[in-house]
């Protein structure tokens, strides 16, 4: 395990290290085309002051306002009904991801006597990512900082403005046409469900109070400068011209790679591959994965901030993906075990959202269509075949399906790119350099946290205490 992640941080070094050329940067999209300056997403138009000539002087071109670089205070007219409902859904969207669906979808497949602890995991960390949200998360990721890491301007969201009776409002200069106060609540969202899928890489095993510490931990010190160098303007691989339009590398190679070494720090389940560990409640699971489905068009469309033509394409490829890979899992499956089962459509469909994430505002469908069956059998192969040979615990695959996933997702986001549709160009490339930082900064600093965390209040539950069963040794409940 050292070795490895010795190696990763020495690639990472190298990769962060490479600098990039002027063809490897995407380039500036056209005036006409131009937006909030997102990489991630084609945020709402900037406010289109013109410059007027003075009295008497001959017409000039007019001049187009420098985008801005930080929140500004604006006239509450300058904010779109439109796209402030919109991304008012979006972000129910992504919250109804977390609860109920990522809870139902894991709770579903571990055994009876942990569904309640899982349940439980992605419940307290809806409520715990909340709060250090508003207290500092949201500044370290979306304010004007340093190449890393954002700055203090909305720590307790400080700052952040609504007067009703002067009629102006901030907004964030990612989201230029809604208030801030949707754009810092959308992406609240993200950073719930982004530890929230880890817990399914220790099901079963870890201490409930080391799971709130290192979730809080991880949320604040990894999640938030991963969005940062993607995300924010300022951001070292934004500036690259990275495309990551709705998360492949902040929220799944960086959950499903701190996943992974979870399971490797705490080790295997008792009796990992001796017992069987079947799922209790497959019903649950599907219920939990439709739930998955229907969020993600909030997830990918919404990341549009806008409700415009990016947020229709986006919507689009991300059905069709999804059904796409759901479809190649299924197959896949078949060939291989003789029967195409539930938990694999369902975890096929999955793979399929996650991969076409980055993309989602890049691509076309022909894009969506590669992307989709390179998922559902990646994923598959990364679930089954590469677990068995390496023989690592990751309980419900969220290394197999998020990292891996987000991975092939992001790499060919640089391949599949259309200009037409995105406005810049992709670089093979930079997407390798961003999907390199993302495994060895969340690699490296998830081991560090958990090996700290280990030494002060320990890891994993008794062996008792695992036998029984997490819902009654760890909440003193049980399900009937």
């Amino acid at each position: 395990m050292i070795k490895i992640l010795i190696a990763l941080a020495l690639l990472g070094a190298f990769g962060l290290g490479t600098p990039l050329s002027a063809q490897d940067k995407a380039a500036t999209p056209p005036a006409s085309e131009a937006k909030a300056p997102d990489a991630k997403a084609e945020s709402a138009p900037a406010a289109s002051a013109k410059v007027e000539a003075a009295p008497g002087a001959s017409a000039a071109p007019a001049a187009t306002p420098p985008a801005p670089t930080s929140p500004q205070l604006v006239a509450a007219d300058k904010i779109s009904s439109g796209d402030t409902a919109w991304m008012l859904t979006s972000t129910a969207l992504v919250l109804m991801m977390t609860i109920p669906g990522l809870a139902l979808f894991y709770g579903g497949m571990v055994r009876k006597k942990n569904v309640l602890a899982t349940l439980m995991q992605s419940f307290a960390i809806t409520c715990l990512v909340t709060v250090l949200w508003v207290v500092i998360g949201y500044s370290f990721a979306f304010m004007p900082g340093n190449a890393f890491i954002g700055g203090f301007d909305r720590v307790f969201l400080n700052g952040m403005l609504f007067q009703n009776e002067a009629g102006k409002l901030t907004v964030s200069h990612l989201g230029l046409t809604i208030p801030e106060s949707v754009y810092m609540m959308f992406q609240m969202t993200f950073a719930i469900i982004t530890p929230a899928l880890i817990a399914g890489a220790f099901a079963d095993r870890m201490k409930f109070s080391a799971m709130l510490w290192f979730m809080g931990l991880w949320s604040v010190l990894i999640y938030a400068p991963i969005a940062h160098m993607m995300w924010e303007p300022s951001g070292y691989w934004a500036t690259a011209g990275v495309l990551d339009f709705a998360g492949g590398t902040v929220v799944h190679i960086n959950a499903g790679i701190a996943g992974l070494v979870c399971a490797l720090v705490l080790g295997k389940r008792l009796g990992y591959g001796r017992e069987a560990m079947a799922p209790h409640n497959l019903t649950l699971t599907l219920i939990g994965a439709s739930l998955l489905w229907v969020g993600w068009f909030g997830f990918n469309a919404g990341s549009a901030v806008a409700s415009n033509g990016r947020a229709g394409m986006a919507m689009f490829v991300t059905q069709f993906a999804t059904a796409v890979a759901a479809l190649a899992w299924m197959f896949t499956e078949w060939i291989a075990k003789g029967k195409p089962s539930v938990l694999g459509i369902a975890s096929g469909a999955v793979a399929g959202l996650v991969a076409i994430t980055p993309a989602s505002g890049f691509v076309g469908a022909a894009g969506a269509l590669v992307i989709g069956i390179a998922a559902g059998v990646g994923c598959f192969f990364a679930a089954t075949t590469v677990k068995g040979w390496f023989r690592y615990d990751d309980s419900l695959d969220a290394f197999g399906v998020h990292c891996i996933g987000g991975i092939i997702g992001a790499i060919l986001t640089g391949v599949f790119n259309v200009r037409e549709i995105s406005g810049v160009d992709g670089s093979v490339l930079t997407q390798c350099g961003a999907v390199l930082t993302t495994l060895v900064y969340s690699g490296v600093g998830s081991f560090i946290l958990l090996k700290v965390i280990d030494m002060v209040i320990g890891l994993r539950v008794t062996e008792e205490q695992e036998r029984e069963g997490l819902d009654l040794s760890l909440h003193g409940e049980t399900v009937q």
